[in-house]
């Protein structure tokens, strides 16, 4: 595939961004014309700015998190399967989040439950960044994620088992599969502050992962303070996907899907695919999250729901490649 100047992808990137996020505003069980978002007197105006603008701020920061996630990972730990959600941070951000909900902490405060997904997403950060390195292969990470996702797994059902009330369990069950509906601007800036500052110390470990294509010894010799950059790298993961799994819940394979897609047309540079990965992310999402909205059926596909039938078969075609490769 012939490579794109980083900055035409960038700026293709951005205006398919602009374009799904005015077709997001229109599109719904009731599509609503543009002439409509400028007159307060049409029914229809409260439609765009009470629902739609906070599901389509929301999808931007979810996107852009979970895609320059994944792309960071990625670069850190030269491995092609790192990604928040198919390696277990994602579900162990839901995990925390949970826990609150299970203990009816959240209800009041909405920031107890940002911070313990948080929390939640260092922790599984610091464990895969623990086993990665010129040591740990490719199954060694896949396997610290599988435990991960079955740690966090586990936690989830017995917090259902022994939910306390019908609440908790819609609740909890509401973060598992993911979704974007229903949520208010308040949601928007609870997750804003923390997703802007997780993607700005993401942006910071560009030069960092550049550096390690060469090696761990070839990074130092160019002075990159590999500590400075796990913790650059593994507090700006659990900034920004701890902030997104706390008000959408678990969207997965994102940051899977999204540098795979672009690798190929703006080279294999992880630095130069940080801000292509965090677009193509938010247009991803949102596009899904519009395919969501207008699929004929009683009750809206959860986002979660939808992600995990797109990521599924490209995980499983990734790993055959993986295979056939090492081969």
């Amino acid at each position: 595939m012939k490579r794109v100047p980083r900055p035409l992808a960038v700026g293709a990137l951005a205006l398919g961004l602009a374009l799904a996020a005015v077709l997001s505003l229109q599109a719904g069980r009731v599509w609503v014309p543009v002439s409509a978002w400028t007159d307060q007197t049409d029914p229809r105006w409260s439609i765009i700015f009470d629902l739609r603008l906070p599901r389509t701020l929301l999808a931007l920061l979810v996107g852009a998190a979970l895609g320059m996630s994944g792309a960071a990972m990625q670069g850190y730990t030269r491995n092609p399967l790192a990604d928040p959600g198919a390696l277990g941070v994602s579900a162990m951000a839901a995990f925390g989040a949970v826990l609150t909900l299970y203990l009816g902490a959240g209800a009041q405060i909405p920031w107890v439950i940002a911070g313990a997904a948080m929390v939640g997403a260092l922790a599984a950060v610091l464990m895969l960044l623990a086993l990665s390195g010129a040591s740990s292969s490719i199954v060694t990470f896949v396997l610290a994620g599988v435990i991960l996702q079955t740690v966090a797994g586990a936690g989830v059902a017995l917090a259902l088992s022994l939910a306390p009330n019908p609440w908790a369990v819609n609740e909890i069950v509401s973060w598992l599969m993911g979704s974007l509906a229903d949520r208010s601007i308040d949601d928007v800036r609870l997750a804003a502050p923390f997703v802007v500052g997780g993607l700005a110390l993401l942006l910071l470990t560009g030069r960092g992962l550049d550096a390690l294509m060469i090696g761990e010894m070839g990074a130092r010799s160019l002075g990159v303070s590999l500590p400075a950059l796990r913790w650059r790298l593994a507090i700006g993961v659990a900034l920004a996907t701890g902030a997104s799994v706390a008000v959408t819940g678990v969207v997965g394979f994102v940051g899977l899907i999204v540098p795979h897609l672009l690798r190929p047309l703006v080279g294999a540079r992880p630095g130069a695919l940080l801000v292509p990965s965090a677009l193509g992310g938010a247009l991803l999402v949102l596009a899904a999250d519009i395919a969501v909205r207008l699929t004929p059926s009683a009750a809206e596909v959860k986002l979660g729901v939808a992600m995990a039938a797109l990521g599924g078969p490209f995980f499983f075609a990734l790993l055959l490649s993986l295979r056939r490769r090492i081969a």
